[in-house]
Formats: structure tokens, sequence, C-alpha cells
């Protein structure tokens, strides 16, 4: 038997295991809420932690709700504040909204990383959400450019804890139930961008839709209130749930004593055992030393900000009349566009993702789906050219037969960039077998955090100004220039993604599996 310090069970490890077998139960141990070595099937697959995880779910869910309700609407809300009378610069201020949250949250997702390493995972989990939640109520009472500015800024710093989250699934799972576990846990943004966009773009207007029942002068003040009310009550149910069933994951904060110090167990060839203090959380500068986290910070960049200007453009492009190159979608149409996404996402998390993540190595399936990005945006003006075979000329509207057309090739397309969104769950494993030590690991998440929103920052801004740029030109070639564009961006993070195996073979830690999940 191994002695640990006096604030934590002993754990029983038996002296003539294998060294890495004492290292794994130790971390058991620390990560465990009880404190307990709960063993291992017989298959060697650890079991699922079950009620973490949910509770970790629930909490991850409020976020993609808050953030994604506005997609709908953002473009009718820019017109409904008068801030233009050229309907063709609408995209600029919907993209100024939309790089706001971004831009905010990337000034406050490393500072929230590094507080959880110091105070805890659960408290910042908590604090952020309910931020997000009271940010989301002031969106909807915002009757100004500068107050939504305002209420989305407020949204993205309080968002920015979305890396200790990430965090907290690193840290109750290992290599052996991370193929159940994550895709588990990437359903919920696919989830949240199917209830957000339904959200936004049934409840939006209210008073105007369903009279019947929203007929107050309240609601045709504040028309975009009633979304923003929904998506606030989810984030505050978020919090309850969190505050209940969320449990500390930080292993410095688990065991309760005033003088525990991180302990690790280390095994030699002959048996014998020694315990050491557990390192430091890694400095910024450390962790950009290690080639793979370098690569992944860059190509998660070029990750973030291809999605990020597709989903964009995406949604210009369905709000763009028929003879402007788009669809003439209305708000409730563009949020069903977005929710048939969603479904797309989760019937490949759920059904796609957990055999994936067995059968191929990880970063070559990061590269494949990078590689679709391309096809994504080349494929997008086709949509236009089967509405133009079917239109109303009075009212510019597509026709009901050429509907059927339009949303079979949006649901094609949507399975593909979906499929090509996979690369955000297989980063999170890629970073978390990065992170050099269970200590850096928030860390780690922050940094590659970090990169992702300072891509998210702007590239709303210029993936909208790109669109509205290449719609003032009548000749075809330049009126899809910012197909060109994004096009040549997303064979550049193509690119920037094959660097990821690279780095791995280079890092002298790659291999590791420092987590060991509980039940």
């Amino acid at each position: 038997m191994v002695a640990h310090h006096h604030s934590c069970p002993p754990s029983d490890a038996e002296p003539h295991e294998q060294p890495r077998r004492l290292f794994n139960e130790l971390d058991d141990a620390e990560r465990s809420p009880t404190h307990e070595h709960k063993g291992e099937h017989p298959g060697g697959v650890t079991p699922v932690p079950k009620a973490q995880l949910a509770a970790l779910c629930g909490v991850r869910l409020v976020d993609p709700i808050a953030f994604t309700q506005i997609f709908p609407y953002v473009n009718e809300m820019m017109d409904h504040l008068h801030l233009t009378e050229d309907r063709s610069k609408i995209g600029f201020y919907s993209g100024l909204v939309e790089s706001s949250f971004a831009i905010a949250q990337l000034c406050s997702i490393y500072q929230w990383a590094r507080l959880s390493d110091a105070i805890g995972r659960r408290p910042v989990v908590l604090v952020g959400i309910l931020g997000i939640g009271f940010s989301t109520l002031f969106l909807g009472v915002s009757h100004s450019l500068t107050g939504v500015l305002f209420a989305r800024c407020l949204g993205g710093l309080f968002s920015g804890n979305i890396a200790v989250i990430h965090s907290v699934l690193g840290e109750i799972t290992d290599a052996t139930n991370q193929a159940i576990a994550f895709p588990i846990y990437g359903l919920c943004w696919p989830l949240g961008a199917i209830i957000g966009p339904l959200l936004g773009g049934t409840f939006s207007n209210p008073a105007e839709k369903f009279p019947q029942w929203f007929d107050y002068p309240f609601l045709y003040t504040y028309p975009y209130f009633l979304p923003c009310f929904v998506a606030g009550m989810v984030a505050f149910a978020g919090v309850i749930g969190g505050y209940f069933y969320l449990e500390e994951t930080l292993p410095s904060k688990r065991c309760k004593g005033k003088d525990y110090v991180p302990m690790r167990q280390i095994g030699s060839e002959h048996g014998s055992i020694h315990v050491e203090k557990a390192p430091q959380p890694a400095s910024v500068k450390s962790l950009m030393s290690i080639p793979v986290v370098r690569a992944l910070c860059i190509s998660g960049f070029g990750l973030a900000f291809i999605a990020t200007g597709f989903d964009v453009t995406f949604v210009l492009y369905c709000y763009s009349p028929v003879n402007g190159g788009g669809l003439a979608f209305t708000a409730s149409e563009i949020g069903y566009s977005l929710a048939i996404s969603g479904v797309v996402s989760i019937c490949l998390q759920l059904f796609c993702m957990p055999y994936l993540l067995r059968r191929f190595d990880h970063a070559k399936m990061y590269n494949f789906c990078m590689g679709l990005w391309p096809y994504s945006f080349v494929l997008l003006p086709g949509l236009n050219l089967i509405a133009r075979t079917g239109v109303d000329e009075m009212t510019g509207q597509i026709l009901p037969a050429t509907k059927i057309f339009v949303w079979t090739g949006i649901a094609c397309l949507l399975g593909i960039t979906r499929t090509a969104c996979l690369a955000f769950s297989v980063s999170m494993i890629l970073v978390k077998d990065a992170a050099p030590d269970p200590s850096s690991l928030g860390a780690t998440n922050g940094l590659a955090q970090f990169a992702m929103c300072f891509a998210r920052s702007f590239s709303p801004a210029f993936a909208s100004s790109l669109f509205a740029f290449s719609n003032h030109f009548d000749f075809i070639l330049l009126r899809y220039f910012w197909v060109l564009v994004m096009t040549l961006v997303s064979f550049l993070g193509t690119t920037l993604s094959r660097r990821i195996a690279e780095g791995r073979r280079l890092s002298p830690h790659h291999g590791h599996d420092f987590a060991v999940g509980y039940e």
C-alpha cells in the first residue's frame, strides 16, 4: 500500500503493478469526487461518469442557445434599428454585432482558464453561465446599436469560460472512454444550434406573428425580447442544474484539507514507489514551445475562421433576394435551415463520431474534415441557380415546387459542412492529449480556445463585408468574388491542419494519457 497525504484516502494500488498503472490510479484518486479508485471493466474500459457528464452537457447547452438565437433575425434587427437606408449595407452591421461577441470572448477566455486552475472549475463555470443569462436578457430590451453591441460584448466576456468546460470534460475522461463521452458532449453545440435558431426564428416579432397570444405594446416596442427571454431562462436553469449536480474536477480542489498539496505517484522498474509534488501549470511560453500545441492553435484559428465565415455568409446568402444572388428567405425559414444544420450535426455526432474516433487516427480525421470546407463554399452559389428556375416575378419569392429542390440542396450542403465541423470535436481530444500534464490542461485549452476566438472576432465582419462588397457588382464573376476568397482561405486551412500530425511526432510527451474517468 502507498501512503497518501492525510487529506486524501489512500489508493488501492498494489506495489507489483506496472508504473503506468500506478500513475493512472493516483490521478484517478485525485480526480474522483470521492477520491476512491473505481477500477476498470474487465475489457479495460473506464466507466463513463454518467451523472457528471449529464450535468456538464446541461451547462454546455446554454452557450450555443444564447449565441445562435440571434442569427435568424440579426439582419432584420439591424434593419429595424434604421441604421442605413441601403439594405446591401445591413451585412456590415450584422457582422459587427456577431464579431463583438467573439472579440469580448477573446479578451476573457485565457483569463477564465487560468483562474479555474487557481480557484477551481465549478465556480468559473457557474458564474459564466449566469452572466450569459443576464446579457441575453439585456439584448432583448436593447433598441440601439450601442445597446446591442454592449449586450453581445457582455455575453462574450462571460462565455469565455468555454475552455474551462472543455477542461472539465478532459478531467473526467481518459483514452478508453473518450470515444463515447466526447461525441455525447459534442451533441450540445448542434442541439443548441437547433434550439437557438428555432427560438429566434419563431419568437421574434411575436406580437405580429401571434397577435392572439402576444398582443402587448411592450412586445411591439421590443420585438426581439421574447426569444432573448426564453434563452435567458435556459441559462438560469443551467446555473441551477450546475449548482446542484456539477462537481469540482480540478485535482487540487478535490481534497479539502487546508494543507493539501497535489501529489503524483511514480513507480520504478523495480516496483518501488515514491510520491512527488505535481507540476505547476505551464506558462504560455512553455506551452507554445510544444510543437503539437502550437500546431493545434494555428490550425484551430483557421478552422474557427472558416466555419464562422461560412455560418455568417450562409445566413446573409439566405436573406439576400434571389436576383441579388441569394434565396430571399424569411427569418423563420433561416431559423429552419439552421435547425436542419443542427439535426445533421446530431446525427453525425451520435451515429458516426464514436465509430470514427475508434477506427481512425485523430490527426488524420481532423485533416479530412478540414479538407471538406473548400467544397462547402464552391457549392453554396448552386442554391441560387436552383432558386432561379422558379421565382414569382411579382413577389420575388421562390415558387413552392422549386423550394423543394432548394431545401434538398440545403440539406446536402449542410451535411457536408456539419461533417467538416466534426473537426471541432476531434480538436478537443487532440488538445487534451497535447497538454503536458494535468495541471496545465486548463491553460492548454484556454490557449487553443483563445486562438479560435481570435479568428471568430473578425471572421464575421470579414465574411459579411466581403459578401456585401461582391454583391455590388453585376458581373457574375465579381459577384461571386466572396466564393473565390473563402475557398482559397479554406485550402490554406487544410494545409495548416497537416502540421498537427508532424507536431505530435515531435512532442516528447505524445501518447500520454493522464486522465482516468470515474463513475
